[in-house]
């Protein structure tokens, strides 16, 4: 059994739904997010909720499944585009069991369940990244990708380097729950 994972109890603020999110992450337009239980906000973490399409009112939602892990210092932005003049923003809808890597940028109209994405990664606006795919550490993802499922991408650009096995799904879910098992306050 791997070893406790330990925070302190001061920094973390727990919800209803069993997420965590560090004090010390900006969690900007929090009523534009939404977390669907057991994720984990790491420290230094940016989550911009509060980017509007043109309009009043017209907020652009980020939603996170379950089991989510968001590493230290990663930033998630929703995909942006200007269309006849017009500078809009587009919601960000993120599966469960998704684990992001330190210091990453996620700029990705849809990622699936069960997803990896690495340290120091680059994900471009509009990816679609399907169910079951792993995207390298230090890989720059341009925009508009499609990554398909079972795929393993890197590189910069990331391109396709294989597939992943068909048991990734169990591996990823259980990956995710583990850690946040492992995830304990110090000072309980």
């Amino acid at each position: 059994m791997d070893p406790p994972i330990f925070y302190s109890k001061a920094e973390f603020i727990e919800t209803d739904t069993g997420n965590k999110v560090s004090r010390r992450a900006t969690i900007a337009g929090p009523q534009n997010i939404i977390l669907g239980g057991k994720t984990i906000i790491s420290s230094g973490a940016i989550i911009r909720g509060d980017l509007r399409r043109t309009g009043p009112g017209h907020a652009v939602v980020i939603s996170l499944g379950r089991y989510c892990l968001v590493g230290e210092g990663c930033v998630m932005r929703p995909p942006y585009k200007t269309y006849r003049g017009n500078f809009n923003y587009y919601p960000m809808k993120i599966g469960d069991h998704v684990h992001i890597g330190a210091n990453s940028v996620v700029e990705a109209a849809t990622i699936g369940n069960h997803v990896e994405i690495g340290k120091n990664c680059v994900i471009g606006k509009f990816t679609i990244i399907k169910d079951c795919a792993k995207i390298a550490d230090n890989t720059i993802v341009p925009p508009n990708t499609v990554i398909p499922a079972l795929a393993l991408f890197s590189g910069s650009p990331g391109r396709f380097t294989q597939d992943l096995p068909e048991s990734t799904q169990e591996m990823v879910e259980a990956a995710t729950k583990t850690y946040y098992t492992r995830f304990q306050p110090l000072d309980r």
